[in-house]
C-alpha cells in the first residue's frame, strides 16, 4: 500500500491538531474547575447538572420567600404585642372606673383618655409593610383596611389571605386578616350575650355568663323576668323562658319558674350559667341571646360613650346602666385580647414552622452543592496527570512526525 506524501502530512497535522485540542480542554478544566465545559462532553451528566441547578435556584428563591414572610410575621406579631398591651390597658381603666368615688368630670377624663387610645388601635390596624403595603388588608395590599365613618370604624379589605410559597409544598400566610382580628370579635362571653332590657327601672345588673355544660347548651333565645311583690318586705323571684320560637313571655324553661332571687347567686339551666346583683324592679327583663360579631373598635367606643353618659347621684336607673356598661365593657374587652392573642399565637406557629423549613432548605441547598460537586467539579489529581500525559504524547507525535517527514529515497542514494 503506498501513501502519498500529502496523506502523510495531512493525517499526523490532524492528529497533532486532536491532541492540542484535548491538551487544551484538560488545561481548561483545570482553570476552571469543572469537568463538563460543554453537553457532548458528558451528556447525561449535563442534564443531571441542569436538573440540580433548576433545583438549587427553586430552593434559594423559597428561601428568600421564608425570608419575606418571616419579616412580615415578625413586623405584625409586633404589632398584635402592642395592641395586646392597649387593650389590657383599656381594661385597667375600664375597672378603675367603677370606683364609686368618681365625680363626672373624673369619669370623662377617662374617656378622653380612651378616645386616644381608640386612634391608636386605628393607626396600628393600619399599618404598613416596609415597602407600603397594608398589613391587615387581606389581598388589597395598597387599600386602606380601616376608616372612620359616622356609624363607627369599617373595614375595606377582603377576606383574602396573602399566601407565601415557603417550600415546594407549603404555602404559608404572610399576613393576617383584618376583618378576622378586628371586627369578627364574638361579643358577650363569645358564645351567648347576656344584656338588660332598655326599659329596666332597676339596678340589677347581668354579668357575661359562662357555658357550664356545652352538651346541654344549643344556641337559644332566653329571657329573664323579674317580679317583686308588693308584701312587707317584698319578695323578689325570677323566671326563666325559652323565646326562641315562641314570642315573650316564651315556654317556661323547666325548674326555672318563680325562683327566689338572691343577688350575685349563680343562674344555672340548659349548660349555662350567669348571675344579677342590684335589686331588680318588677317587670325588668334581661335577655340571653347567642354571640354575634362586635368589632374592638365598637367596644372601645362604648365603653368611652359609658364613661361620657350622665349618671346622677342617686338614681338607680343611670347607674345601673352605666355599671351594666363597664360589666359589658370588661366582657368585650377580655373577647377582644383573647381574639388578638389567638391570632398572635398562630403567627408564632407559622414562624416556628418557617425557622424549620429554613434549616431544612439549608440542608437541601448543601446536598444540592456537593452533587454537583461530584458531577461536574474537576478531578485535579486526574486532571494534572491527563495533562502530563498529553503533553508526552504530544511531544512523542511532533517528534516522529518530524522524522518520518524526513525519509526520502535520496536519503538511501
Amino acid at each position: 500500500m503506498r501513501i502519498s506524501t500529502s496523506t502523510l502530512f495531512s493525517e499526523n497535522v490532524s492528529n497533532l491538531n486532536n491532541l492540542q485540542v484535548r491538551i487544551g480542554q484538560t488545561q481548561q478544566q483545570i482553570s476552571t474547575g469543572r469537568r463538563i465545559l460543554s453537553p457532548a462532553d458528558d451528556p447525561a451528566a449535563a442534564a443531571r447538572v441542569t436538573e440540580l441547578n433548576q433545583s438549587d435556584a427553586a430552593n434559594t428563591q423559597y428561601a428568600t420567600n421564608r425570608t419575606a414572610a418571616m419579616n412580615t410575621l415578625s413586623l405584625s406579631e409586633g404589632i398584635l404585642q402592642s395592641v395586646t398591651l392597649l387593650l389590657q390597658d383599656a381594661k385597667t381603666v375600664a375597672l378603675n372606673a367603677g370606683n364609686s368615688s368618681l365625680n363626672q368630670s373624673d369619669r370623662r377624663s377617662l374617656a378622653t383618655e380612651l378616645q386616644g387610645r381608640l386612634q391608636e388601635l386605628l393607626g396600628l390596624a393600619n399599618s404598613t409593610d416596609g415597602v407600603g403595603n397594608f398589613l391587615f388588608s387581606g389581598a388589597q395590599g395598597s387599600t386602606k383596611p380601616f376608616v372612620e365613618t359616622a356609624t363607627g370604624v369599617q373595614y375595606q379589605g377582603d377576606d383574602i389571605k396573602r399566601n407565601i410559597q415557603v417550600s415546594a409544598s407549603r404555602q404559608i400566610a404572610g399576613t393576617d386578616v383584618g376583618s378576622d382580628m378586628f371586627m369578627r370579635v364574638r361579643n358577650g362571653n363569645g358564645t351567648f350575650l347576656a344584656a338588660p332590657v332598655a326599659t329596666n327601672t332597676g339596678s340589677g345588673v347581668i354579668s357575661p355568663g359562662m357555658v357550664t355544660n356545652p352538651t346541654l347548651y344549643t344556641g337559644q333565645d332566653y329571657q329573664v323576668a323579674f317580679t317583686v311583690t308588693a308584701t312587707v318586705p317584698p319578695v323578689t323571684t325570677f323566671s326563666v323562658t325559652d323565646v326562641t320560637t315562641v314570642a315573650p313571655p316564651g315556654v317556661a324553661v323547666p325548674g326555672m319558674t318563680n325562683v327566689p332571687y338572691v343577688s350575685g347567686q349563680a343562674i344555672t339551666f340548659n349548660g349555662i350559667q350567669f348571675d344579677v346583683t342590684g335589686a331588680p324592679a318588677n317587670g325588668d327583663t334581661f335577655n340571653v341571646t347567642p354571640s354575634s360579631n362586635q368589632s374592638i373598635f365598637a367596644t372601645l367606643s362604648n365603653l368611652i360613650n359609658t364613661l361620657n353618659s350622665p349618671v346622677a347621684a342617686g338614681n338607680v336607673v343611670t347607674t345601673a346602666a352605666y355599671n351594666q356598661g363597664l360589666s359589658d365593657a370588661m366582657g368585650n374587652l377580655d373577647q377582644g385580647l383573647n381574639n388578638i392573642l389567638g391570632v398572635r399565637a398562630t403567627m408564632g406557629s407559622r414562624m416556628r414552622e418557617i425557622d424549620a423549613l429554613q434549616v431544612t432548605g439549608d440542608e437541601l441547598s448543601l446536598q444540592f452543592k456537593q452533587t454537583l460537586s461530584q458531577i461536574q467539579d474537576t478531578d485535579y489529581n486526574k486532571a494534572i496527570s491527563d495533562l502530563t500525559q498529553q503533553n508526552m504524547v504530544l511531544q512523542a507525535a511532533q517528534q516522529s512526525f518530524a522524522q518520518v517527514s524526513k525519509l526520502s529515497l535520496f536519503n538511501y542514494i
